[in-house]
């Protein structure tokens, strides 16, 4: 006879438990083998000093933006899908959608503009000139060296409102070129073209409507890879006629200057499309404008720059760094395009119920390719990189001055002086001088039991070793001055 069920149930529950106590005496190590230490594919983490460095790069890049009156925004970190989609023409596959978590579609933003053209068409802005920095997210292959992730920072500047032709487009080029100068990120040039240019290249070539979008994309490779493999992929993978592809072939492998623009204003065939005829005429009005800055030494007007999102309408541009040529390397840091952008005078109308247009010019500086340049040539310098701002160390000189360290650190604070000391009842000097040392804190306030008695504190200058009585009265002023001269 077969036991009755409750009896067996209760055998079954004792035989697991034994085993489940087994498991437990053997440590249950299988858990943590399968826990993986490490971030997702295509992100990183930052620490102290990398940290450090894209503080200074920022601090750089949002000073820019300021000195031309920019105010700031900032928008969710995901949008509804439909907001994103059908913007990014074939790069749509890289937008990250998350799945359904109480009744909306959502999805991860790719970049700031469309973010921007929604917050503007939703709280009807027509006039507004603003920078964001957040970040952004594409389902990429990675090439982490250079620069390239999944989640990365994007830093916006942008123009929008109704104003005279190319007078906004010129400040958008002068930003690009003063940010890199500052950045002193080695030679660059700051790539110029337009999409009516382009289109009305496109049309006397003999490329299809149709083929517009797909054939812009491919050109838009020309910076990657060679002519003939591009010609190839227009032919062979979309279709294209080989004239046509041919017809392309001379005019995108052009670039210059006024000259330049001056000879294709010329050119029979494209002074006959009106598209391409108004894009010169502005582009000629932009470089007089350049010409006012000062900066045309760096700008080429480049007729193989296509920018292959689908929104652009009118000037389009791309800043390039130039092969670096640096001893502390052997191989040279080559990370390509560094900043983009243009105008896009439709997008705000797609979002807005009775499609009214705000005109839009603005411009993305590439940090991540940035951080990546500064990191590689601080490695090689070896310079040391400071990851704290502390201007002074309060130590003691004699043992039982803890109550007086941290009345006086307390002071520090209140006076907004950035100050740290050991957390000992009773540290060595050395350890302390050591400390300063090791983190690059320039100044050092001793207290001990003499000084005390005068109302004096020791200042050291960690550098030179000088020691200094100064006035407690007197000592966040004597900071204040030390640390701006360190």
């Amino acid at each position: 006879l077969s036991p009755a069920p409750s009896l067996l149930h209760s055998q079954i529950a004792k035989e697991v438990a034994k085993l489940l106590d087994m498991k437990a005496q053997l440590g249950g190590d299988e858990g943590k083998q399968k826990f993986v230490l490490k971030t997702p594919k295509g992100t990183r983490d930052f620490g102290p000093k990398e940290m450090a460095i894209r503080e200074r790069a920022f601090k750089a890049i949002i000073s820019c933006f300021k000195r031309h009156g920019a105010e700031v925004i900032d928008t969710p970190v995901f949008e509804l899908k439909e907001t994103l989609t059908g913007k990014y023409g074939e790069d749509s596959k890289l937008i990250y959608d998350l799945k359904d978590q109480g009744g909306e579609l959502l999805s991860l933003r790719y970049d700031l503009t469309v973010p921007f053209a929604r917050y503007l068409a939703m709280n009807k802005i027509t006039n507004i000139k603003r920078y964001h920095i957040a970040k952004v997210y594409r389902r990429d292959n990675p090439a982490m060296t250079r620069g390239r992730y999944r989640e990365f920072y994007q830093c916006d500047f942008d123009i929008a409102g109704q104003f005279d032709p190319m007078i906004p487009d010129a400040e958008c080029l002068k930003i690009v070129h003063e940010i890199l100068s500052d950045l002193q990120l080695g030679d660059f040039v700051i790539k110029v073209n337009d999409r009516r240019i382009l289109d009305g290249m496109f049309a006397v070539c003999g490329v299809p409507d149709s083929k517009f979008r797909t054939i812009c994309s491919s050109v838009d490779k020309l910076d990657k890879v060679p002519w003939e493999e591009v010609r190839s992929e227009m032919v062979g993978e979309k279709g294209l006629s080989p004239e046509a592809a041919d017809r392309i072939g001379e005019y995108v492998q052009l670039h210059g200057g006024l000259e330049l623009i001056e000879r294709l204003l010329q050119d029979p065939k494209l002074s006959q499309n009106k598209l391409a005829k108004e894009g010169l005429g502005d582009m000629k009005l932009l470089f007089e404008y350049l010409t006012l800055f000062g900066i045309t030494g760096k700008i080429s007007f480049d007729l193989s720059l296509a920018r292959g999102l689908d929104y652009y309408t009118g000037v389009i541009f791309e800043a390039v760094l130039l092969q670096q040529e640096n001893q502390h390397v052997e191989e040279p840091v080559s990370v390509g395009s560094v900043a983009g952008g243009g105008r896009y005078d439709g997008l705000v109308g797609m979002f807005d119920p009775k499609g009214r247009k705000v005109p839009c010019v603005g411009v993305s500086i590439g940090v991540e390719r940035i951080f990546s340049i500064l990191e590689q040539r601080l490695e090689a310098s070896e310079e040391k990189i400071r990851t704290t701002e502390t201007q002074v160390l309060v130590a003691s000189a004699q043992k039982k001055l803890l109550e007086e360290r941290l009345k006086l650190i307390s002071e520090l604070w209140d006076a907004g002086i950035k100050a740290e000391m050991l957390y000992k009842k009773n540290p060595k000097l050395l350890n302390q001088l050591q400390y300063c040392e090791d983190t690059g804190i320039p100044l050092v306030a001793i207290v001990g039991e003499q000084e005390l008695k005068d109302g004096v504190v020791k200042l050291r200058i960690v550098a030179t070793r000088e020691e200094v009585n100064v006035r407690r009265e007197s000592l966040v002023e004597e900071i204040r001055i030390r640390t701006n001269q360190c």
